[in-house]
């Protein structure tokens, strides 16, 4: 078993971790039907549990802080990611979770340490997904202005600069940037390893592409079956960039898995949550955030329809054999891994573990 922190410590070619189940609802934009993921504390705690016994590889939050309205009000209740991984990481063994952090709202000394306090409680098994922010209507809760676009990833770039820094050095220093000016700065504890902690990214800009390649471990990318080739393009010259600067990153992508012992039942629901079962009222707010509204958008109802297959990224939708096989199709193209949502994580979690993992076995993708 490999001993990095950057491998998740196994020798799984294609690492798989569960997507959003810090979040109310998921990533589902589902009404209040029976299986909406309700993201307690409890469900929350029994998912990690099923994904750390089931040999799930990590776990991945979304950074939210401000829900959706609708009948489900989507996302609108969810647990702060740092917090939330520390309690999840005291209960589990193996598997690697990580925070989602908003780096202009976190205070770089406090990030750290609470950073530093997980990666103790999970032995190195804490990740960080750093993000920067679009959700206008959150950071005007926080009393906070957004920076331009790139200007965000500058920030951010400092941010974590500064925190690789706290959690290195022994002696006192000054950090004096363009955004941060840190004064006699100490932090100890250390992290548990020498190096920083799984970080990753999914910033789709030129900017945010840039920042990844400086600082993070693995990249998160869209997956799209009819865009393979141009996948598989990209990933190569992703490596390759990476490469030129002496750096080796791994290319993840995420999705919606709806797995079912035969994959009429898996269509027949997946039909099911992503029409009669969706939040309309939930989806007209987020398009009303990106200014997407019936009287400035010809095509509004169909846009409208197609949010809850969007929402969710890339859908693997069959029987276990199907599941496998598109897990082993995504991994072809030279990806990584994948994060991906259910509609009820506890529920749902065993199926994979027992069914699908013992195929990717067979397929020579797990150990």
């Amino acid at each position: 078993m490999k001993s990095g922190r950057y491998d998740m410590y196994n020798d799984n070619k294609f690492k798989i971790g569960l997507f959003g189940a810090n979040c109310s609802s998921g990533r589902a934009i589902v009404k209040n039907i029976p299986d909406r993921w309700r993201a307690d504390w409890d469900s929350c705690s029994e998912m990690a549990r099923l994904a750390d016994e089931g040999g799930f590889d990590f776990i991945l939050p979304i950074g939210r802080w401000k829900g959706y309205g609708g009948e489900s009000n989507f996302q609108g209740s969810t647990y702060e990611t740092i917090t939330w991984a520390t309690g999840l990481l005291a209960q589990t063994k193996r598997i690697t979770i990580l925070g989602t952090v908003h780096a202009p709202i976190f205070n770089p000394l406090v990030a750290a340490k609470m950073m530093v306090t997980a990666d103790h409680v999970g032995h190195g098994r804490f990740g960080l997904n750093i993000v920067v922010g679009w959700n206008e209507p959150e950071f005007q809760m926080m009393g906070h202005q957004q920076r331009e676009h790139d200007a965000r990833y500058d920030y951010a770039d400092e941010w974590i600069t500064a925190m690789k820094r706290m959690w290195t050095e022994s002696q006192a220093f000054d950090f004096d940037g363009e955004f941060l000016h840190l004064k006699n700065v100490v932090a100890e504890p250390k992290m548990t390893h020498v190096e920083p902690p799984l970080l990753i990214n999914a910033g789709a800009s030129d900017a945010g592409r840039a920042f990844s390649l400086q600082h993070c471990h693995g990249f998160f990318t869209n997956f799209v079956r009819r865009e393979a080739n141009d996948t598989v393009e990209f990933v190569k010259k992703f490596k390759q960039d990476a490469a030129a600067i002496g750096r080796e990153i791994n290319v993840f992508t995420q999705g919606h898995v709806v797995c079912r012992p035969t994959r009429k039942e898996a269509e027949d629901y997946y039909n099911y949550f992503t029409t009669e079962g969706a939040d309309f009222d939930a989806i007209d707010e987020i398009l009303r955030l990106k200014n997407i509204t019936p009287q400035n958008t010809p095509d509004y109802a169909e846009r409208r329809r197609a949010i809850p297959y969007r929402n969710i990224g890339f859908p693997i939708v069959g029987s276990p054999d199907d599941v496998a096989e598109k897990l082993a199709e995504i991994h072809s193209i030279g990806i990584s891994g994948i994060a991906f949502s259910l509609v009820n994580y506890v529920k749902e979690t065993p199926l994979l573990a027992q069914e699908v993992f013992p195929r990717l076995k067979r397929m020579g993708l797990r150990v």
